[in-house]
Order: structure tokens, then sequence, then C-alpha cells
């Protein structure tokens, strides 16, 4: 009664069982059914293992390297937009720095009848001719966007002409108004 219940195994019948289950099982995750099981070089050795590893997952060091030299590539680019997208934002602010100024310059000699001597006449209460106070024309006198565009706005007038000149420069930019 081999092969009975409770009976003797032949131990032939009980390997092949295993191996069949097994082989089931390599097929079923993809690793080659009988091919994973044969015996005999070196392919076989390694790719049985590689089946036997199951889901243990990982990245490769060609794949980190990879990853690596696209966030490379990426921060080559990203960088120098910053970098101008920078320059721009401190343009912006002083020119709107600059307008700001001119906007009350124009109102001091709209008051006053004269051009201030200097920029930090707009943020002083002024008394015209007439005897009329105002101001201040400001409340402060803005600062350059950073130190890279020295150290205040200039201020010229050409007393002849009836004009003046707010300026400043930086970043390879030069900001005026009239």
């Amino acid at each position: 009664m081999d092969g009975a219940p409770g009976g003797p195994q032949r131990d032939g019948a009980r390997g092949n069982e295993e191996r069949d289950a097994v082989v089931r099982w390599t097929q079923r995750i993809g690793c080659g059914g009988r091919h994973a099981l044969e015996e005999g070089d070196m392919f076989n050795f390694w790719h049985k293992r590689r089946c036997t590893m199951g889901n243990q997952r990982g990245f490769t060091l060609i794949e980190l390297m990879i990853v690596v030299a696209i966030i490379g590539i990426l921060a080559a680019i990203a960088v120098p937009l910053y970098a101008n997208m920078q320059a721009r934002a401190r343009i912006a602010k002083a020119q709107a720095d600059i307008r700001g100024m001119a906007s009350a310059v124009s109102a001091w000699t709209a008051h006053m009848g004269t051009l201030p001597s200097a920029l930090g006449l707009l943020t002083a209460i002024a008394t015209s001719p007439q005897n009329i106070t105002a101001g201040p024309f400001m409340a402060a006198i803005p600062t350059p966007p950073s130190t890279v565009w020295g150290a205040a706005y200039s201020y010229a007038i050409n007393a002849a002409l009836g004009t003046f000149t707010i300026s400043a420069a930086g970043d390879g930019a030069t900001v005026s108004a009239p």
C-alpha cells in the first residue's frame, strides 16, 4: 500500500510533489518554472537565487546614479533662473521706490514752489513761502534692494531747467526717473 494515506511514502513521489509545488510557485511569481530548478550551471544557480529572494526590492547603483544626474541637471537649470528672477525683483523694487520718491518730489515742488535740495527733506514737515504747512511727503526714504545696489539712491537737481533725476545702479542695471 505504497502511497496510501497513513502508509509509507516513497521518497521519489514525495520529492516530485514538493518539486511540482515549487515549480508552480515559481511559475506564479514569474521565475521560469522548471528552468529555475534545473541544476548544473552557474546561470541556473543565480536565477534560482534571484527567484527565491521573493519581494526584496531596492535600487541599483546605476539607478541611483541616474537619479543624481537628473537632479544635477535640474539644479544646473534652476539656479541661474532663480538668480535672474532675484535680480529682476530687485530692479522692480528699485523702480517702484524711485517712482514713489519722484511723486513725493513733485508734491514737494507743487507745495513749496522749488525742488527739494535733498531727498531727506521729503520726510519732514515743510512750510511754504505762503506760510502753509504740509508734509511729510514720505514716511521714510527707501533703501536700495540690496548691498549690490550701493548705499543710497542718488538725487540730482538741474536748477536751470527745474528738473531732477533719482537713480540707482546695481545688478548690471541703472534705474532712474525724471
